[in-house]
């Protein structure tokens, strides 16, 4: 007798579940397309953006195939993908659709029902935008202007996985306390830089960018260039990066320490060779120190390993 009121029971509950569900939908975001709304949650997402989808991979969204970057180098696997997530997402099984040139018909065969594609950057779909819309909805993000963080939160809101998106942050920000009280700084303040292979140029991070705030979260101390070359700002509009080229780009380099992003332990000896920087504090007294390839852009998982980079070299 008592089966009849259970299954009411259960019946009831997945009405009150449906009728909750439903009613998170349908959600609409400011993008740089203008405002975008989904009907409901998506079940097969691709993105066209191989930065963008290690973030959706970190918030647990449905990512069914991806566009990739050149296989095989030092920040990609033999499929394409970012090395910091390649594990995760072979082991979802998340399909590389193409090599760097997007692909519509490859992009189609996969039946997306969201496609996410970045709005600048060189992994960017965004000329085929109107021949995706015929496929499924398309939703255009900018991740040039925000921080890893609000990025997933960003794409949490738009895909129904914000408890994910506010998890892993709540995690990171952990982490980020536990690092900060088990290392010891090296000498401050600290250059944040990424070298150019010619060894002609650099650009430094300032506390604008994901990586300077993260520095500063642990406790580092960025150095300030001289006000000549505080106007020397990369790619535009950008406040995130300072470029300094040339013979007197040791002149825009004053910290007692020099961290090395984009770049492994291979590239400690070479900038520590280069003439034009023999004469600074931090590559006489040897504080150079690299941070892994992967820490140009940040997502959650290379923001994860420069943790760890740092962890492993400055712990007590």
């Amino acid at each position: 007798m008592r089966f009849p009121a259970l299954s009411l029971l259960l019946s009831l509950f997945f009405i009150c579940t449906h009728v909750q569900a439903s009613a998170d939908w349908p959600r609409t975001i400011g993008t740089p397309k203008g405002p975008f709304t989904l009907q409901q949650s998506p079940q097969r997402i691709v993105s066209t953006s191989v930065t963008l989808s290690g973030t959706l991979l970190a918030i647990n969204a449905p990512l069914v195939g991806s566009g990739a970057t050149s296989r095989s180098s030092s920040v990609s696997d033999t499929q394409g993908f970012f090395t910091q997530w390649s594990a995760v997402a072979k082991a979802r099984q998340v399909k590389p659709l193409y090599i760097s040139q997007p692909n519509a018909e490859a992009i189609a065969a996969e039946a997306p029902d969201l496609i996410v594609i970045a709005a600048t950057g060189g992994d960017s779909a965004l000329r085929l935008y109107d021949q995706l819309q015929t496929i499924a909805p398309v939703l255009v993000i900018d991740y040039g202007d925000k921080s890893w963080q609000a990025l997933t939160l960003q794409l949490g809101e738009i895909t129904g996985h914000e408890a994910d998106a506010e998890k892993v942050i709540a995690e990171f920000d952990q982490r980020v306390d536990a690092v900060r009280h088990k290392i010891t700084l090296p000498p401050q303040p600290t250059s944040a830089l990424v070298y150019y292979e010619d060894g002609r140029g650099m650009n430094l991070w300032t506390p604008a960018s994901a990586q300077g705030a993260l520095l500063q979260d642990l406790g580092f101390t960025l150095s300030a260039p001289p006000a000549s070359f505080q106007g020397s700002t990369s790619m535009g509009k950008r406040n995130d990066i300072i470029q300094l080229n040339g013979e007197n780009m040791a002149d825009g380099i004053t910290g007692n320490t020099l961290l090395l992003f984009a770049a492994d332990e291979k590239t400690v000896p070479q900038v520590a060779k280069n003439p034009f920087l023999a004469h600074l504090p931090a590559v006489q007294q040897h504080n150079i120190f690299a941070v892994g390839n992967d820490t140009f852009r940040l997502d959650y998982y290379s923001a994860s390993n420069m943790l760890s980079s740092i962890e492993r070299q400055f712990s007590r």
